[in-house]
C-alpha cells in the first residue's frame, strides 16, 4: 500500500479507502466471529467496523499500522455487540454458528493457514462464548493475534497488571470447562488421510443404521451438542443411543450425507427424504472434532437455508 493511497483515503476517495481496507477484510470478519461466534454477527460487526473506520479515516495516525487501527475499531464494536447481547437471557452458546471453510489465499502459507483454522475452531469459538466480553477480548487478542499486553491495555483503557489479570482468568476458564468435559478438546487427527477415513466410515455406518459402527468411531468421553439448544450428551453410548433414537426416530437411512467442512473441520450436511416428493430437502450440519483416529466431539446445528449456502452446500438433494 502506497501512502498516496492513505492519503487519498484520508482526503475522502472512497475508492483509495476500500483498497486501503479490503487486505484486511477476511482476517476481521474472522476476529469478530471469534468473538461473536455468530457468522451473522460477524457480518454486522465488519459491516460497523467498516462504516466507523470510514467515517474516521480522517483522523487515523499514518505511522500506526492500518491493521491495527482496524482490529481496535472491530474489538470495540464487538464489544458493544456482546453486552447488548447480555440483556436477553439465553444458552451461552445461543448465537454459535459454523464458519465457511476460507480458501489458502494466494501466497499464503499453509502453516500460517493452518494457524487461521486452528483460531476459528468450534472448540476454541465456543470457548469465547463462555468468557465476559473484556476477557474474550485480551484472550484473542493476546493468545490468536499475538498483541503486547501494553497494547491490549491501550485499546481497552485498562493498565497492564489489569490485562494481565483478565488474560490469566480467560485462559484459567477455559482450562476449566476443558477439564470438565463442557467442551470439546481441539482437533487433532493423526493425519489427513486419517481424518478422512473416518468421515468415511462414519458415512458408511449413518447409511447401514449401524449404530454400534458409529459408536466405535467415537472416544468415550466425546461430546454431542446441538446449538443454540442448551443440549450436552456425554459419551459414546449415549450419543450412539441419540442417533438410534432422535433423528427420524432413528431412521437414518432416510437421512443422506454430503461432506464439507466448516472451522477448519471436517463436516457432514444432512438431508432429510420428503416423502410426499422423494427429494431431500436439508436437514442439518454437523461439525466433527477428531483426535487421533477417534470422534471426540460432534456440535449439530439445525437446518438454515441460508447457512448452507454460506457453507457452500446444496439446500435439496434430488430424488
Amino acid at each position: 500500500m502506497t501512502s498516496e493511497l492513505l492519503s487519498a483515503a484520508r482526503a475522502g476517495d472512497e475508492r483509495a479507502f476500500v483498497e486501503v481496507t479490503s487486505p484486511h477484510r477476511a482476517a476481521l470478519h474472522a476476529h469478530c466471529y471469534r468473538l461473536l461466534g455468530s457468522l451473522y454477527d460477524a457480518d454486522d460487526a465488519l459491516q460497523e467496523t467498516l462504516l466507523r473506520a470510514w467515517r474516521g479515516i480522517d483522523r487515523f495516525e499514518p505511522r500506526a499500522p492500518v491493521a491495527a487501527w482496524l482490529y481496535r475499531i472491530a474489538t470495540n464494536v464487538c464489544l458493544r455487540m456482546i453486552e447488548q447481547r447480555r440483556r436477553l437471557p439465553a444458552p451461552v452458546d445461543a448465537h454459535l454458528e459454523p464458519y465457511p471453510e476460507r480458501p489458502l489465499a494466494a501466497g499464503e502459507e499453509p502453516a500460517a493457514a493452518s494457524e487461521t483454522r486452528e483460531a476459528v475452531g468450534l472448540a476454541f469459538v465456543a470457548a469465547m462464548q463462555l468468557l465476559p466480553p473484556r476477557q474474550r477480548a485480551v484472550l484473542v487478542l493476546r493468545d490468536v493475534l499475538d498483541w503486547s499486553a501494553r497494547e491490549v491495555a491501550e485499546l481497552l483503557d485498562e493498565s497492564v497488571a489489569a490485562v494481565n489479570s483478565l488474560l490469566q482468568r480467560a485462559r484459567a476458564r477455559v482450562a476449566r470447562e476443558q477439564d470438565e468435559r463442557s467442551l470439546a478438546r481441539a482437533h487433532a487427527p493423526a493425519s489427513d488421510l486419517a481424518e478422512a477415513a473416518v468421515m468415511r466410515r462414519f458415512q458408511d455406518a449413518w447409511a447401514a443404521v449401524d449404530i454400534e459402527g458409529i459408536v466405535s468411531l467415537l472416544a468415550g468421553d466425546a461430546l454431542l451438542t446441538m446449538p443454540p439448544e442448551a443440549i450436552v450428551i456425554a459419551g459414546a453410548t449415549e450419543i450412539g443411543a441419540f442417533f438410534g433414537s432422535v433423528p427420524l426416530d432413528g431412521r437414518l437411512d432416510r437421512i443422506r450425507l454430503l461432506p464439507g467442512r466448516a472451522n477448519g473441520q471436517p463436516a457432514l450436511a444432512a438431508y432429510a427424504k420428503d416423502a410426499e416428493t422423494g427429494t431431500y430437502p436439508a436437514y442439518g450440519v454437523m461439525v466433527f472434532a477428531i483426535e487421533g483416529e477417534r470422534i471426540t466431539g460432534i456440535t449439530g446445528f439445525p437446518q438454515r437455508p441460508e447457512l448452507f449456502v454460506r457453507l457452500e452446500l446444496p439446500v435439496e438433494l434430488p430424488a
